[in-house]
C-alpha cells in the first residue's frame, strides 16, 4: 500500500493545481502569520473552492487560540487540523473535541525521548506527525528542510497513526519511506524553489517518487 502524500504550505492556485495534477492526498494550509507559507481566510476559501473534493485539506497551526481555528475551518473547509506548537495533550483533546475533526500533532524529533513523548498524545490524537526538532532560536516550527535520525523510529509501535516530516525531497522520500514504513509523507521546503514559493515540477517529482517507493 503507497504512503499518502501531503504537499505543505500550499498558498497559490498554481501549487494547488500543481498539488492536485500530482495526485496528492492532502494539501496544507499554513495558517501562521510568521510563515513564508501563510495563507489568511480569503485566500484559503479560494483554494478550497477550487480544490472542492480532489484531496483532503489540512489546516497548520501554531499554539492558535479558538477563534482563529473557526474562522480557519470555515474558510479552508477543512478537513483535519494539524497542530505544530507546544500544545499539550489536554489541548489536542480539547480542539479534538470542540471541532469535530481529526486532529494530527506534529512532535518535534532529535532524540529517541521525542519519539517516545508522542505516546502521550495516544487518545487524543488521530494522528502523529514525526518531524525534525528546529533549533532553539528558529522563527518557525517546521518547514525549514530539516530531517532527523530515521533510524529512531524503529521502535515506534504507538497509536494513533503516523506520519513523516522534515526533509523529505525527491531524492529521499523513497528511500524514507523502505527505510521506516512511513504511511504518510510530509513535504514542503523539499518541493520548493525558494521559501514558500512552490515549484510544480518537484511537487509531481516527490508525488512520483513517493509512490514508486
Amino acid at each position: 500500500m503507497n504512503a499518502a502524500i501531503k504537499i505543505c504550505g500550499i498558498s497559490t492556485v498554481e501549487a494547488l493545481d500543481a498539488a492536485m495534477a500530482a495526485r496528492a492526498d492532502f494539501v496544507g494550509f499554513v495558517f501562521f502569520p510568521t510563515s513564508p507559507r501563510h495563507v489568511d481566510g480569503h485566500a484559503a476559501s479560494a483554494l478550497a473552492m477550487r480544490a472542492g473534493d480532489r484531496l483532503g485539506r489540512v489546516g497548520l497551526f501554531v499554539d492558535a487560540d479558538d477563534a482563529l481555528i473557526v474562522q480557519s475551518v470555515q474558510s479552508g473547509r477543512l478537513d483535519a487540523i494539524q497542530l505544530h506548537g507546544e500544545e499539550t495533550p489536554e489541548r489536542v483533546a480539547q480542539v479534538r473535541e470542540r471541532f469535530g475533526l481529526p486532529v494530527w500533532k506534529a512532535v518535534s524529533v532529535a532524540t529517541a525521548e521525542d519519539v517516545a513523548s508522542a505516546d502521550k498524545y495516544r487518545g487524543a490524537a488521530d494522528l502523529v506527525l514525526f518531524d525534525a526538532k528546529t533549533p532553539k532560536d528558529a522563527a518557525l516550527p517546521g518547514g525549514m528542510g530539516l530531517s532527523f535520525d530515521w533510524q529512531l523510529l524503529e521502535g515506534w509501535k504507538g497509536r494513533p497513526g503516523w506520519g513523516l516530516a522534515g526533509g523529505l525531497k525527491v531524492d529521499n522520500v523513497a528511500y524514507a519511506i523502505a527505510r521506516t514504513g512511513a504511511p504518510l509523507v510530509d513535504t514542503s521546503s523539499g518541493v520548493e524553489s525558494g521559501p514558500g514559493e512552490k515549484h510544480p515540477q518537484l511537487i509531481q517529482a516527490f508525488c512520483d517518487a513517493a509512490r514508486k517507493a
